[in-house]
This record gives C-alpha cells, structure tokens and sequence, in this order.
C-alpha cells in the first residue's frame, strides 16, 4: 500500500498550480481578447480628458488569467486629429508635429463576452510626447489620476 503523505501532498501541490490565478499569454487575434482591447480603448477615451480621440497602435502583452475570462493588456495609443465623438476614429490620421501624444496604458479588462458586459479592473496610463517609447525618468500614474476621477 502507498504512505498517504506523500500522496496527500502530491495532490495538494497540484491542485495548487491548477487552480492559481496567473496570467498566461494568449494570441493577440483571438476574439474575446480583441473585444476587451477595443473596450479598453474606448474606456480611455469616454474618461480622458482631452478632446481629441486616441486609437491603437499596438498591442505588446497579451495575457488571460487562468480559469476566467480576465484579461491583462499592454497597449499603446496615439492621439488621432478627430474629436472623440467623430465617426471612424479607426481610419482617423493620428497628429504630428507639437500635438503629437502617444499613451502607454496597462489595463485588466474582467468579460462577459457571452452577454457583451466588460468591467475595467484596473489600469495604469504614462503619457509620452511623440511616437517613441516611454521616457524612463516619467512616472506611470494610474488612469484614474489622469481621468481625474
């Protein structure tokens, strides 16, 4: 007969690492994970105070975590020459020049993408001048600092 210590244990460890609740990478065209990008742009520009709309251009970490359907993304927006509230900001030609921005944005997006509800969780922004990466002397502040909620 086995000792059941050991055996105790062994199911405790991976019981363990099957239900933790890291973040494991998953692909950038999947659906559901494209729907919470699209929400989390539109989050940014319904609560940021500038008038003019920020679209995506790019996506880096893409990232669910395990056994749910919340998503961790790092994305980054630029500042387009259309108001928020003018069609098409998707096709819109972002600003050059003095009024070039781009935002560096961190978010985790909680979905129900069966009844469409997505719930920002959390999210941290760092405002950039230009189109380049983030200055490494900025400081990131959370996106409820800079939406001034």
């Amino acid at each position: 007969m086995f000792p059941r210590e050991p055996v105790l244990l062994g199911l405790l460890v991976l019981g363990l690492h099957v239900g933790s609740w890291d973040f494991e990478d998953v692909s950038k065209s999947t659906n559901f994970f494209s729907m919470c990008v699209e929400f989390a742009v539109f989050h940014f520009n319904e609560h940021h105070p500038d008038e003019y709309a920020y679209k995506l251009m790019w996506v880096g970490r893409s990232q669910r975590k395990k056994l749910s359907w919340t998503y961790l993304m790092d994305l980054k927006l630029g500042r387009t020459i259309c108001r928020k509230h003018d069609e098409d900001i998707d096709n819109c030609p972002l600003q050059e020049g003095p009024g070039e921005k781009t935002v560096s944005c961190t978010f985790v997006v909680d979905s129900q993408p069966w009844i469409t509800q997505f719930t920002l969780v959390n999210s941290t922004c760092q405002q950039n001048q230009g189109k380049g990466p983030p200055s490494p002397a900025a400081d990131p502040l959370p996106l409820d600092d800079v939406l001034g909620s």
